[in-house]
C-alpha cells in the first residue's frame, strides 16, 4: 500500500504478519516463518544423516466430505522415517509456535477423513 503526502512524497507501508511471524529465505525457498526454516535445516540434516527420507514441502491434502470440497490443509513438511520397532512411516508435520483455531480444526478434520496425524514441532 502506497500512501500520498502533501509536496509529492510517498513510503510504503510494510505490511505485518498477523501472528508476528518473519518470512525467511533458505535454499532459494521462501519459509512463512524463521522458524520454519529452521526446521526445514534440521530435517534436511536428518535426511543426509539418514535418519529421514522423502523430505517433502507444502504437500496439500484436500478434505472432501460427501464429495464436497470442505478445504485444503497444507503440510509444511512429508517425510518417512523409521520407527523403533523397524516400521517406516509417514510423518505430517507443521511447524508452527502456537495451535490456531484454524489449524485445530484442520487437524481434526485430517484425522477423520484420511486417519493422518499430523506432528505438531514447536520450538523449544
Amino acid at each position: 500500500m502506497i500512501r500520498k503526502l502533501p509536496h509529492n512524497i510517498s513510503f510504503k507501508l510494510k505490511k505485518s504478519s498477523k501472528f508476528g511471524s518473519k518470512k525467511t529465505v533458505v535454499d532459494g525457498i521462501k519459509f512463512d516463518s524463521k522458524w520454519e526454516s529452521e526446521r526445514y535445516g534440521q530435517l534436511k540434516a536428518m535426511e543426509r544423516g539418514g535418519i529421514v527420507t522423502d523430505l517433502e514441502l507444502q504437500v496439500k491434502y484436500d478434505i472432501v466430505i460427501n464429495d464436497i470440497k470442505i478445504c485444503r490443509y497444507i503440510a509444511d513438511f512429508v517425510y518417512k522415517e523409521e520407527s523403533p520397532g523397524g516400521e517406516i512411516k509417514e510423518v505430517v508435520e507443521d511447524a508452527k509456535g502456537f495451535e490456531t483455531p484454524e489449524f485445530k480444526l484442520k487437524k481434526k478434520l485430517m484425522k477423520a477423513v484420511h486417519n493422518i496425524d499430523i506432528y505438531l514441532s514447536k520450538k523449544k
